[in-house]
C-alpha cells in the first residue's frame, strides 16, 4: 500500500455519498488498498510514469463554480443536451438538462437508482483496472443517460469536464441504452493552463442493448501540466453497434482505457483515435476489444503524432474466444515522429482461440517522408511550412471521418493551429497520400 492510496481513502471520508451507493464505495475502498500499485514491471503500466502522480497530495475536492467567460469560449457550439462541471462538481448555470433521458444519481428516482445497481461497476473486474476501483471509491455522484427501448435521443448530450483549480475530481458517466435506442454522446475534457498538480479520475460505462446504436466521443484537450487518468468500458448486446473517437493532446499524465466486450452475435464497433503529444508531454491508450461470440466485427484505427520530448504509449489488444467463430478484427495504429528526442512505445497484440476468424493487426513508427518535403519543397514552400503541412497531412483522414460537424469544425482549427499555422484542410489531407508513400 503506497501514501497515494492511503491518501486517496482519506480524501474520500470528505464527501458524503448517497446512502444507496455507501456499500459498493466500501466494496471499493477496501479493494483499491489491497491492490498492489503499479511498477516498471507491471506489464500494463510498464511505460506509464506514475512517479509525479504517487507525489502528489491529494488534500481537497473542488468547489462548486461557474465557468467563467474565457473559459465558456472552450465550449463547441452545439445545440445539445449540455451538462458542464467545474473541478468536478456541477455548473447548474451553464447546464441545460432538458431531457426527461438525463438524471443525476443525487436525484435518481427508487425505478432509476435500481437501473444504476444493476449496470454500476459491472463490465470489467477491478483488479485489471485499478483507478477504475478508485473511481468506485470516491462515487459521491454521477450522471446518468438511459434511453428506452425503441427510443431516439432528440440532440446530442454534450458533457463538459473543466479544470480550473488544482484539487481532484472523480467523473462517472452511466450511459444505458435499451434495444434499439440511438444517441450520441460528447465527453469533453479541458483544463486552465496554470493547474499544478491537480488529478481527474473518469470512468465511463455504456451498455448498449440489442440493435441499439451509440456515437460517442472522448475529448482530451487538457493543459500540460494536468493529470488525468480515465477508462470507457463497454458490453455489446446483439447486433449493437458503437462508433467512437478519442484525441488526446497529452499532459503530464494521460492514461485512457478502452474495454470493449461484443456480448451479442452481431455486434459492431468502429473505433478510432489520435494523439497528439508535444514538448514533455505523455499520453497512454490501452485498448481491449474482447469478442466473446460469434460474429461480430471491430474495426480500430490509431494514429499518433509525437513531437518535441513527448512519450506516446498504445497498447491494442484484440481477444478472440474459442466460441467466437466468424469474427473479423482490425486493428491498425501509425505513429509519426517528428523530432529525435521523441518517444513511441506500441504493441499491437491479437490472441485467438477460434480457427474460423478473419483477424489483422500492425503498428509502424516513421518520420516525415524526405521525397514528399523535397516535393512540397520545389513548389515554394518553406521546410518548415512543409512539415506542418506533411504532419497535419498524417491525421487529417481520420478527422475527416468525424460525423459530428459541430466537434468537425470545432477541432479542426484547433489542431490546425497546434502544428503551426491555420490552413486548408483539403489542402493538407491531399498531401496525406504523400506522406505515406
Amino acid at each position: 500500500m503506497t501514501d497515494f492510496q492511503q491518501q486517496a481513502i482519506k480524501l474520500a471520508a470528505q464527501q458524503q455519498p448517497l446512502a444507496w451507493l455507501e456499500h459498493f464505495r466500501a466494496l471499493a475502498a477496501n479493494e483499491w488498498l489491497a491492490q498492489p500499485w503499479p511498477t516498471r514491471k507491471t506489464e500494463h503500466w510498464k511505460y506509464t510514469p506514475l512517479q509525479g502522480l504517487q507525489k502528489t497530495q491529494l488534500t481537497s475536492w473542488g468547489v462548486a463554480g461557474i465557468a467563467a467567460n474565457h473559459v465558456q469560449s472552450e465550449f463547441i457550439p452545439l445545440d445539445a443536451h449540455r451538462l458542464v462541471f467545474v473541478n468536478g462538481v456541477l455548473d447548474v448555470a451553464n447546464s441545460t438538462m432538458e431531457s426527461t433521458y438525463l438524471v443525476r444519481f443525487s436525484q435518481a428516482s427508487a425505478e432509476q437508482q435500481a437501473l444504476i445497481q444493476t449496470h454500476l461497476g459491472k463490465i470489467v473486474e477491478g483488479e485489471r483496472h485499478l483507478f477504475a476501483t478508485l473511481n468506485n471509491a470516491w462515487l459521491d455522484d454521477g450522471v446518468l443517460l438511459y434511453v428506452p427501448r425503441n427510443q431516439r435521443l432528440d440532440k446530442p448530450v454534450y458533457i463538459v469536464n473543466i479544470a480550473t483549480d488544482t484539487c481532484a475530481a472523480n467523473q462517472r458517466l452511466l450511459i444505458v441504452l435499451d434495444d434499439n435506442a440511438q444517441a450520441e454522446v460528447i465527453e469533453h475534457y479541458f483544463s486552465q493552463a496554470d493547474i499544478q498538480d491537480g488529478f481527474a479520475n473518469s470512468l465511463t460505462e455504456i451498455h448498449i442493448g440489442d440493435g441499439a446504436q451509440l456515437q460517442h466521443y472522448r475529448l482530451n484537450l487538457e493543459a500540460e501540466q494536468a493529470q488525468h487518468i480515465g477508462a470507457v468500458h463497454v458490453n455489446l448486446q446483439r447486433n449493437a453497434r458503437l462508433r467512437g473517437f478519442a484525441l488526446a493532446l497529452g499532459a503530464r499524465v494521460m492514461r485512457i482505457d478502452y474495454q470493449i466486450n461484443h456480448r451479442g452475435q452481431g455486434a459492431e464497433l468502429d473505433l478510432q483515435g489520435i494523439y497528439v503529444p508535444r514538448n514533455q508531454q505523455v499520453v497512454d491508450y490501452h485498448t481491449n476489444v474482447c469478442h466473446w461470440v460469434p460474429h461480430c466485427t471491430s474495426n480500430e484505427v490509431f494514429r499518433g503524432i509525437i513531437s518535441d520530448s513527448a512519450q506516446a504509449i498504445f497498447n491494442g489488444r484484440i481477444y478472440i474466444h474459442k466460441d467466437a467463430q466468424k469474427t473479423l478484427a482490425e486493428l491498425s495504429n501509425k505513429n509519426l515522429l517528428t523530432s529525435n528526442k521523441a518517444e513511441i512505445n506500441t504493441k499491437p497484440e491479437l490472441e485467438i482461440y477460434a480457427d474460423d476468424v478473419k483477424c489483422a493487426h500492425g503498428a509502424t513508427i516513421s518520420q516525415l517522408n524526405e521525397n514528399a518535403r523535397y516535393y512540397l519543397q520545389s513548389r515554394g514552400l518553406s521546410r518548415a511550412d512543409a512539415d506542418v503541412m506533411l504532419s497535419f497531412g498524417f491525421i487529417n483522414e481520420l478527422l475527416e471521418q468525424i460525423a459530428q460537424p459541430a466537434v468537425h469544425d470545432y477541432l479542426q482549427p484547433r489542431l490546425a493551429a497546434l502544428f503551426g499555422r491555420d490552413m486548408s484542410l483539403h489542402t493538407a489531407a491531399g498531401m496525406a497520400e504523400l506522406s505515406n508513400d
